[in-house]
């Protein structure tokens, strides 16, 4: 197939350092390569990708040093150049929300949409009414609710590249991790309590965006004098290996509807289990007892510390080769485009999602 994977201009393909969609677009976008497809990516200049590149900035916007930049106009530059180019691909699988609804509806049917955000905004709803022929796809089943009238072709969860971060079969480091960003809804600050009151060292990896900072100085800094948490801040592909591997477990303590949340699979990856809150996506990434531990309070969450500590760490790997390697990820698209070609083409579901056969189905 000829496809075109539409990625968001945010970051690099993958990130240096902090990120998920551009992170998930890199890892499918190779996985496609080597299951043979022919696949262009629409990103930033610096993308590193095995397909064939389409540069549509010099680079991500988050890391330009201009102070004054348009994230609207980059996205519409992308648009039209992917809009220019539209007849070149059998699918154009976009990740940009749905910036390219008003520009693609001559030929939404051969497109597909990964929503990769939460979808209990208000407009959306409106939105995805009036443009009801597009395909979809979530992340997880959990994210649907808010939308569960849309346009649904199936559930994808996230994959990776199986040797992109190593199994570490022991926790040689003995400490608790806290990976990906400081904010309200992601609650560093239970992760801390945990940590201490398990009495057990928490290393905190993670970026502060400038919307985050008064929260970050007026309540998570005073905590990370406790001389159990120590601060990293933000580190990439390239360190989180060994931070992951290095840890007896991934503390996740959120207080959102994370639609997938990309750093259980990480930790997954590398051996390391997950306590994780009951939130979002997280009963079905997480595999209760095997995995990691699905908690529902302080204390769960401090006694499954000490549980998960005595986990298979094989296991949890298995779990990750199962159900997140990339090549399954690309797999469970790669059914899905072949519903969006001419000659296998099916009627698309407005009102049942159809799950795709490798993921869970919607309960």
């Amino acid at each position: 197939m000829r496809i075109a994977q539409v990625a968001p201009l945010y970051e690099a393909v993958p990130p240096r350092l902090y990120g998920g969609t551009e992170r998930v677009v890199a890892h499918l976008t190779d996985a496609l390569v080597d299951l043979g497809h022919e696949v262009t990516l629409f990103a930033a200049a610096d993308a590193r990708t095995d397909a064939r590149l389409v540069a549509v900035r010099d680079q991500p916007i988050r890391l330009d040093p201009a102070s004054l930049k348009s994230d609207l106009a980059a996205h519409l530059s992308l648009l039209h150049e992917v809009r220019r180019r539209a007849r070149e691909f059998d699918v154009i699988h976009f990740h940009v929300d749905m910036l390219h609804f008003p520009m693609f509806e001559d030929c939404a049917a051969h497109t597909l949409t990964t929503l990769h955000g939460r979808l209990d905004l208000k407009d959306l709803a409106e939105t995805y009414r009036r443009w009801p022929h597009y395909p979809l796809v979530s992340i997880s089943d959990h994210q649907r609710h808010p939308l569960r009238f849309a346009n649904w072709l199936g559930t994808v969860y996230h994959g990776m590249p199986r040797r992109l971060y190593p199994f570490s079969p022991q926790a040689d480091g003995g400490y608790l991790a806290f990976l990906g960003r400081i904010s309200p809804e992601k609650r560093p600050d239970r992760a801390i309590a945990i940590a201490i009151d398990a009495g057990m060292p928490l290393k905190i990896a993670a970026k502060v965006d400038n919307a985050d900072r008064d929260y970050f100085h007026d309540v998570i800094e005073p905590l990370l004098d406790h001389p159990l948490v120590e601060f990293l801040g933000e580190i990439g592909d390239r360190e989180k290996p060994a931070f992951l591997g290095g840890a007896t477990a991934l503390l996740f303590p959120i207080d959102w509807p994370e639609p997938f949340g990309l750093v259980m699979i990480e930790a997954m990856a590398c051996g390391t289990p997950v306590v994780a809150w009951r939130c979002g996506s997280v009963p079905e990434v997480v595999d209760d007892g095997v995995s990691g531990r699905v908690v529902d309070s302080h204390a769960e969450a401090v006694a499954a510390v000490a549980e998960v500590a005595g986990y298979d760490r094989r296991a949890v790997r298995a779990v990750f080769e199962r159900r997140y390697s990339a090549e399954a990820m690309a797999r469970s698209y790669e059914a899905l485009y072949a519903r969006l070609l001419p000659e296998t083409a099916q009627p698309l579901p407005l009102l049942a999602p159809a799950a795709v056969a490798a993921n869970q189905p919607m309960a």
